[in-house]
């Protein structure tokens, strides 16, 4: 039975503007996934999907970024317009870009090493009351217990090793596993706050 028609395009013409996304007028219980290219200096290939079900969960995006600074720009970006979209105000997609930010970094730097021949995949998932950000590298990953607590004495004067105590800090809920074959992924949950 087909319900209400939609099409992708408008979504997409807004969010990227150098983009060309088919026409696609699909029932609204149907999954649209589809390819493109922005065209750019880069010409980054991008995969959209976003799965339309009833139950509330939206796939905002599921992409694959290469592993590189110019890609944490991209991310954040994406991010920051998925979560002003979602209708958070200005001190949240503060604290959404700035974790989102810090672990895109980590997965680039620290887990991919900016290695060209390994990815960083980032998913961005939404229902009425929160966003869901999945932050996936290709890493060798690590131990959660052989970070440096940033708070101690010896380790307030660092440069570095904050970055997992401020995403904690700015979300809601944070989940780091290791994922199979290897690298880590860093789930990110962010609630709407209620006036």
């Amino acid at each position: 039975m087909i319900d209400s028609m939609i099409s992708p395009k408008p979504y997409f013409s807004r969010l990227f503007p150098n983009c060309v996304p088919p026409l696609l007028d699909l029932p609204r219980t149907s999954v649209l996934l589809w390819t493109f290219a922005i065209r750019s200096e880069t010409d980054i290939l991008i995969t959209r999907a976003m799965d339309l079900r009833e139950e509330g969960e939206t796939e905002i995006v599921n992409q694959f970024f290469a592993s590189t600074l110019e890609s944490v720009d991209q991310a954040e970006a994406i991010i920051m317009e998925a979560a002003e979209t979602a209708g958070f105000d200005e001190d949240d997609l503060h604290k959404i870009g700035m974790a989102a930010r810090e672990c895109m970094v980590n997965a680039v730097v620290h887990g991919n090493r900016y290695n060209q021949n390994k990815k960083v995949h980032l998913t961005v998932t939404g229902t009425p009351g929160q966003l869901k950000i999945r932050i996936a590298d290709e890493g060798e990953g690590f131990e959660m217990s052989s970070l440096p607590d940033p708070l101690a004495e010896e380790n307030l004067l660092r440069h570095s090793g904050r970055g997992i105590f401020l995403i904690r800090a700015f979300m809601d809920e944070v989940d780091i596993h290791p994922v199979s074959p290897h690298g880590t992924e860093v789930l990110l949950v962010k609630k709407k706050t209620i006036a």
